[in-house]
């Protein structure tokens, strides 16, 4: 008998359309902005409009078929997606130098790329690369020939770095800082100028940001929402929350809806506390979804040292009693480390295409969107 439920925020309460929205300009600023690569191709501006963020989206993520890639190999978080993204197209750069530079261009790759980096870049792009053009569907292609999964997609850019230009490196993980300033730029185009300084310490390197967190679209009309956590809370469920988003992300848009009143706060976990535990346990890392900690942390509650929750047995021995909400297969694999129960709302980026790859890994539940839990129940 379940009793306690924990939801993802992005497509099951909120669309992903923002945050990917915001991906697609940070890889965008990366590579065109003067404060970045400055590449020639494109204009870039730090207040697009909204047919130009169509067109950025567009393109960056070739018409989602590289989103629906990397999201199809587990990964889950969109400071992965930029950096992944980002970091692909900087290696055909470096290729693109090395006739010219020889081993000034790819021992970049040997230490860390930081701004100091990228500036070295710029100036090398402008003089000795003037005619580079970005492939951003290239990206598919190259990442297919490998099988990577979730976090093994990071580390396979260093064998793409190794097969074109020739370079032994362990640069490219999560913990590198070109992954920070990925994540970091990510958070500027999200949170825009205003709010942006809470959450990486300092003020945007582009100002001009307005930020996506006052424009998020709800996927279930709130009122609907409120109805339903307010229903499962009164018949005694315990209601949680596991997501990729950081704390004020998750906090803001939920509480401005009449969403998060519902949730025990003790199980509101988000990725500034799995960045928290990272921290702790940086060997672990990266511990982002699939990885269980989120809804670990959900389960026990955010008061269980950071200590248990990493050593706690799984699978559970009473997995009938907890159940996932959940979008996609990072979502899934999750609950199936844990060993409880798993409900895949058809609400994220694939929408009611992902019913064929749910039926396929043989979810618990296959709801139209989280209205549907009741019928579950």
């Amino acid at each position: 008998m379940i009793k306690t439920i924990l939801f993802d925020v992005d497509g099951v309460m909120l669309s992903e359309e923002r945050y990917f929205d915001a991906s697609a300009l940070t890889v965008w600023e990366m590579l065109y902005s003067p404060q970045y690569l400055g590449l020639k191709g494109d204009a870039f501006t730090p207040s697009p409009v909204e047919s130009q963020i169509r067109t950025v989206r567009e393109q960056v993520f070739a018409k989602d078929e590289v989103l629906n890639f990397i999201k199809s190999r587990g990964i889950n978080s969109n400071w992965d997606m930029v950096f992944l993204t980002f970091s692909y197209q900087l290696i055909r750069l470096v290729e693109a130098l090395k006739p010219k530079l020889g081993s000034d261009a790819v021992n970049l790759f040997v230490n860390q790329i930081g701004r100091e980096q990228v500036d070295q870049l710029r100036e090398w792009a402008a003089e000795h690369a003037a005619d580079f053009r970005v492939d951003y569907a290239a990206f598919t292609a190259d990442f297919a020939k490998g099988s990577a999964q979730k976090a093994e997609m990071l580390v396979y850019l260093n064998q793409i770095a190794k097969e074109r230009c020739g370079v032994e490196t362990q640069m490219f993980s999560r913990s590198s800082e070109l992954w920070q300033l990925c994540q970091e730029t990510f958070q500027e185009w999200y949170l825009g100028d205003d709010r942006v300084a809470d959450s990486i310490g300092r003020a945007t390197m582009q100002p001009g940001k307005t930020g996506f967190l006052t424009d998020e679209i709800p996927i279930v009309p709130p009122a609907e929402m409120i109805e339903l956590f307010k229903t499962l809370k009164e018949k005694g469920y315990t209601l949680g929350i596991g997501t990729g988003r950081p704390t004020i992300e998750t906090h803001v848009p939920l509480r401005e809806m009449g969403i998060l009143e519902w949730f025990d706060p003790n199980r509101v976990v988000t990725a500034s506390h799995v960045l928290e535990v990272e921290g702790e346990f940086p060997a672990l890392a990266p511990m982002s979804k699939p990885h269980p900690i989120s809804y670990v942390k959900g389960m026990l509650g955010l008061d269980t040292p950071n200590s248990e929750a990493v050593k706690f047995p799984l699978p559970i021995s009473n997995g009938e009693e907890v159940l996932i909400v959940g979008d996609s297969l990072a979502d899934f694999l999750a609950a199936r480390s844990i060993g409880c129960k798993f409900a895949a709302t058809l609400t994220g980026l694939s929408g009611q295409e992902a019913r064929a790859k749910f039926e396929e890994v043989k979810a618990d539940y296959i709801l139209d969107d989280v209205r549907g839990i009741l019928s579950i129940l």
